[in-house]
This record gives structure tokens, C-alpha cells and sequence, in this order.
């Protein structure tokens, strides 16, 4: 994929992101491209269904396998707008996809590089490349604004 297909995509998962807050959750959006079309595309929804794990990156992943008939997401590329914490890092290295691009980083609990890395945790049987920063300052933006809003009287 060159770097214009990747902000494409990015630019999808932030539209997905910017549904988050209508229900009161975090901002973060993600979607799954296979052959130039978006197989599956989540954002967060922890407070709408009042499940942990309702994650963009795992809703995303689920659909994705609904949709292609199994949980090997071979040839896909993960688009997400935050760097994946560790549940989702574990959750996209089960499911295999072939890349995983996000935009901004995550110093607290980023499973990417920031906190810990488990794309490259030689522990683990399975490595996936990854690329961070596209188009960071859209997505920081995104959240800077989201947690100032949920500040203000």
C-alpha cells in the first residue's frame, strides 16, 4: 500500500472515531482493508454495550472475520486511530492480518512501542508489522478535544 492508500483508510477510521462520542465513548476508530475495500470498520462502544472489550480494534476484527468466513484476516490491513493497547494488540496478533497502521500514539498503555511492544515481543510465535503516525495530529486532535469537552462544565 503506498502512504496515500494509508490515509485514505486512516482517514475512514477517523470518520468511524468521530461516531464514538454520540454515545459517550472514547473517540477511537478502526477499519479492516482487503483488497482495496473496507471488510469492517468499528469504533469505540465500551460505554453504548457496557463491555470492556468492546474496543474499535476487536469489534472491528470480529466483523471482519464474520465476514470473510474465519478468524484469519489473511491479507488485510488494520487501520486504527490510536495505538493499540495490549488487549487489541493481542486480539490483532490471533487474527494475523497482514499489517497494522495506526495514527497516534499512546504513551500510557500504547502495546505498539510506547508502553510495551507485542508486535515484536520475541516471546510470541507471531509478528506483525506496524506503522504509527498517520495522520497523528488529526487523531490527537480528536482526543485532546473529546477529553476537554468531558472537562468543561
Amino acid at each position: 500500500m503506498s502512504a496515500a492508500d494509508d490515509e485514505r483508510w486512516m482517514r475512514r477510521a477517523l470518520d468511524e472515531a468521530r461516531r464514538a462520542p454520540a454515545h459517550g465513548d472514547v473517540p477511537v476508530g478502526c477499519v479492516v482493508v482487503r483488497d482495496g475495500e473496507v471488510i469492517a470498520a468499528a469504533r469505540n462502544e465500551r460505554e453504548l454495550r457496557q463491555d470492556p472489550t468492546a474496543h474499535a480494534e476487536v469489534l472491528a476484527i470480529r466483523d471482519a472475520a464474520i465476514g470473510l468466513g474465519g478468524w484469519r484476516l489473511v491479507g488485510a490491513t488494520l487501520y486504527v486511530t490510536l495505538e493499540p493497547c495490549p488487549m487489541c494488540a493481542g486480539a490483532i496478533l490471533q487474527a494475523r492480518p497482514e499489517r497494522v497502521v495506526y495514527a497516534a500514539p499512546e504513551p500510557v498503555s500504547g502495546a505498539a512501542g510506547s508502553a510495551v511492544d507485542l508486535f515484536r515481543d520475541p516471546g510470541l510465535p507471531t509478528r506483525i508489522p506496524v506503522q504509527g503516525g498517520v495522520l497523528a495530529v488529526e487523531a490527537a486532535d480528536l482526543m485532546r478535544s473529546f477529553f476537554a469537552d468531558r472537562r468543561s462544565p
